[in-house]
């Protein structure tokens, strides 16, 4: 029989209340749906649908509040902004999900979460209206991340990763992008009330997504070639700076993701809506609704 491994104090770092270091969450204060925005503020938005609250935890950004939305316990927290935090947040909720925080061990039973970003995005194709919802199907990494864990070939599309470095001549300076699909269950939950998508995830909102306000960018035709790449009848739909990581932790670890964003910019036609909340408000109910059948 193979013993288990007991993780080190300094691999998982635990708050001397038993909460888990940077979400500061009790395992129980938790549910098996959590919503994850980016924007602190937009938990109250996410939470003010809530029929009840049972708890709401605050630490640096993130933020959680768990209640109930039409009968299902539901958990919304904040990310703040970027993969890094991304990598912070799914790791720590699994952590509390499975693993005994006494015995620093596994837990024997699995639990499975199901993790659904909602957030803002750019457009990359001209089609694509602002207030558009567009469920990311497919998530491409341009931030490297997925590449420090085992297991990143076996949830990749490799072949579609691999016609995208042929096609965009990809920079051996940077890190090689990689495709990862949502949850199945999911994409089929929530299709008929989003547009499918090709997300790409940058680890900047400037030069890696394109922008250009004093640093120039290291390929100024980047996102020319994103917009005109083409796999099995597919194409790139949007830019956002979290859906890779999300889609790849949770495939490693068993979990279902998803991510839905609200196009807030049009980069074609170089034009953005600042006033956007209320095409965010209809994609966060739209959402609960979903979740709540599940």
């Amino acid at each position: 029989m193979t013993q288990k491994r007991t993780i080190p104090a300094s691999e998982l770092i635990i708050n001397e209340d038993g909460s888990i270091f940077h979400l500061h969450l009790l395992p129980e204060q938790i549910s098996d749906i959590v919503i994850l925005v980016g924007d602190p503020g937009r938990v109250e938005l996410v939470a003010g649908f809530f029929d009840s609250r049972e708890c709401e935890v605050s630490n640096r950004e993130f933020r959680t509040v768990t209640g109930t939305y039409k009968g299902r316990r539901m958990t919304v927290l904040s990310t703040g902004i970027g993969i890094g935090n991304i990598d912070i947040c799914v790791t720590e909720l699994d952590a509390l999900a499975n693993i005994d925080f006494a015995t620093r061990q596994v837990k024997d039973d699995f639990k499975q979460l199901t993790l659904v970003r909602l957030g803002t995005s750019g457009a990359l194709q001209s089609d694509i209206k602002v207030g558009e919802a567009v469920f990311s199907r497919t998530s491409v990494g341009f931030d490297g991340l997925l590449n420090y864990y085992a297991g990143r070939n076996e949830v990749c599309d490799l072949p579609i990763e691999q016609a995208f470095i042929k096609h965009t001549g990809w920079s051996e300076l940077l890190p090689k992008p990689y495709f990862v699909d949502a949850d199945k269950s999911l994409y089929e939950l929530f299709k008929d009330s989003t547009r499918e998508g090709i997300t790409i995830a940058a680890p900047g909102f400037y030069a890696p997504q394109g922008r250009w306000v004093r640093l120039q960018p290291q390929d100024l035709h980047l996102n020319e070639k994103i917009e005109e790449f083409r796999y099995e009848g597919r194409c790139i739909t949007n830019f956002e700076m979290e859906s890779s990581a999300l889609a790849g932790m949770a495939a490693l670890m068993g979990h279902r993701a998803a991510t839905v964003c609200t196009i807030i910019a049009q980069r074609i036609a170089l034009d953005a809506c600042t006033d956007y909340k209320p095409f965010v408000r209809q994609m966060i109910e739209m959402s609960l609704d979903k979740l709540a059948t599940l």
